[in-house]
């Protein structure tokens, strides 16, 4: 069973009015992401992580990647985090509601806080990692991961995503990460898909 990538939830013009250009989704989808599962696939292939669901291949090569050894766990993270982080995404941010905005109420104080931990947790995240918006241990909080990795070797419970590679934005935003994330948080970041995750966690 080979890895394939999940198709975008958009097409890949319908960010550009929203501050991500059609060009970053062809470089940035089309090339970065299809390379870590051809990658993928092409490390597992006749081993028993071939015919694992993707989240088992990333927990079960996390020791590898400790130990020295990252490529499988380099591209399985990858392949994992873009397909979550297309979803994080839509064209026009609202605000979150229900049991999500009641959660960010009383674990931030406020969801201008909140917005304030994962802005800075997104730019100070020093060289390639990601953002994110997690359950841990029922409690939301802010992290960042550091190149591949992501909360779920950590045993969290990813709600939401931000790339803060470089090549998530230098073709609209050039070394403006700041503004980057500002535009992230104002108008694509995608509360529902959050709220869903929390529904299910």
């Amino acid at each position: 069973m080979a890895f394939t990538q999940a198709p975008l939830p958009y097409d890949p013009g319908a960010l550009e009015p929203y501050g991500m250009s059609a060009k970053t989704l062809e470089f940035h989808y089309g090339k970065h992401h299809a390379a870590y599962v051809n990658n993928l696939n092409n490390l597992v292939k006749d081993t028993a992580l071939a015919d694992k669901p993707l989240p088992e291949v990333v927990v079960a090569s996390y020791e590898d990647y400790k130990a020295g050894k990252p490529g499988v766990f380099n591209n399985a993270g990858q392949a994992w985090n873009h397909d979550f982080y297309w979803s994080s995404l839509k064209p026009g941010s609202t605000t979150p509601s229900g049991d999500l905005a009641t959660k960010i109420e009383k674990d931030f104080g406020s969801f201008d806080k909140l917005k304030e931990e994962f802005k800075t947790a997104a730019t100070t995240q020093f060289g390639s990692g990601w953002a994110w918006l997690v359950l841990d241990n029922g409690i939301l909080k802010v992290t960042k991961t550091l190149n591949a990795e992501n909360p779920l070797v950590y045993g969290q419970v990813p709600l939401l995503t931000l790339d803060v590679w470089e090549h998530a934005y230098y073709l609209d935003f050039q070394n403006k990460r700041p503004d980057f994330i500002q535009n992230f948080l104002g108008q694509l970041a995608n509360w529902d898909f959050a709220a869903s995750n929390l529904a299910a966690a």
